[in-house]
């Protein structure tokens, strides 16, 4: 008996705590420019009503975010995503009044935010990327080198990604958004990183795993995050993925994304207990119950942000 009344206690606590909090916190993530969420690959702005940023825009616009999640093609190349996301970057600014935007994204959507501050820097205040694909990924060097070029297996494998991709539009709001997995498989490679950082090279560390420019010389904010853990959910099915995934790494990695190929700009941290889909919140949010809860390191990037000016 005593036990649950430490526990109801604790709770009510709990309870009180975060109604103070939300309470006192109103305008924490109030950015200048409006926020816009950009997704990785085979990613989508919502499907079948779940967020692939999983409860996040939510927890943004809560505390005075003005938030859009882009809808890109799921699976292509950076270049032809970029273009996508300046148009609905020139959408927002049209709809909004505001002179820029606050790019956020994650995994490809890390190069993909990049090349929109690289051909329109006048439009984008700060790049954050999150486990972003910025030096290339090991999962898709060894994708490309078992799948040859022109060979059967590599027109199956098309065929089954092109399949489920038709069915990723439907489900997210039935755009015929046009679709290219090899391009994206291209883009991701260490060699198609390396070819792509050639033409837009800001942000991108020089070393192989330091830190970029924190303002790039185009006047744009670059700031990077990510974790470097595969299993953290023993709840979460995706994290015996994950696991399996981070076994073709050498060094650390959150499953998809070396550390140091997440490096972009300021790096806030590279050593989050969590693992590549941990960083947009998870599978409903089944993450690590010991580690910050990844919608409050959105809410801080933005505070970050306003803090900045921007």
């Amino acid at each position: 008996m005593k036990s649950i009344l430490i526990s109801m206690l604790v709770s009510v606590l709990v309870f009180m705590g975060s109604a103070q909090a939300s309470s006192d916190d109103s305008g924490y993530t109030a950015t200048k420019y409006p926020i816009v969420l950009v997704h990785g690959l085979f990613g989508f702005d919502k499907l079948a009503g779940m967020d692939y940023f999983f409860g996040i825009p939510q927890a943004l616009t809560k505390s005075g975010a003005t938030v859009y999640v882009a809808q890109i093609s799921a699976a292509n190349s950076t270049e032809v995503r970029g273009e996508q996301l300046l148009k609905q970057v020139q959408e927002v600014l049209a709809i909004t009044g505001a002179k820029k935007v606050n790019l956020i994204g994650h995994s490809h959507g890390g190069p993909t935010a990049r090349y929109v501050a690289s051909v329109a820097p006048d439009l984008v205040a700060s790049v954050t990327s999150i486990g972003g694909v910025n030096k290339g990924s090991r999962i898709a060097d060894i994708v490309r080198g078992t799948l040859p070029e022109g060979s059967i297996p590599e027109a199956i494998t098309v065929k089954i990604t092109n399949a489920f991709l038709a069915l990723l539009n439907l489900l997210s709001g039935g755009q015929d958004l046009p679709q290219d997995p090899l391009k994206a498989l291209a883009s991701l490679t260490t060699q198609g990183s390396l070819e792509f950082n050639k033409k837009y090279p800001e942000g991108v560390p020089t070393s192989a795993c330091g830190e970029g420019d924190y303002v790039g010389p185009n006047g744009v904010y670059y700031y990077s995050w990510t974790g470097d853990r595969n299993f953290t959910n023993a709840l979460d099915p995706s994290d015996a993925f994950m696991v399996i995934l981070g076994l073709a790494f050498d060094g650390t990695n959150d499953g998809l994304v070396g550390t140091c190929s997440a490096h972009l700009g300021k790096v806030i941290r590279d050593d989050y207990k969590m693992n590549h889909l941990d960083e947009i919140n998870g599978l409903l949010g089944l993450t690590d119950l010991f580690e910050t809860d990844p919608k409050t390191l959105y809410r801080q990037q933005a505070n970050r942000l306003k803090l900045q000016g921007l």
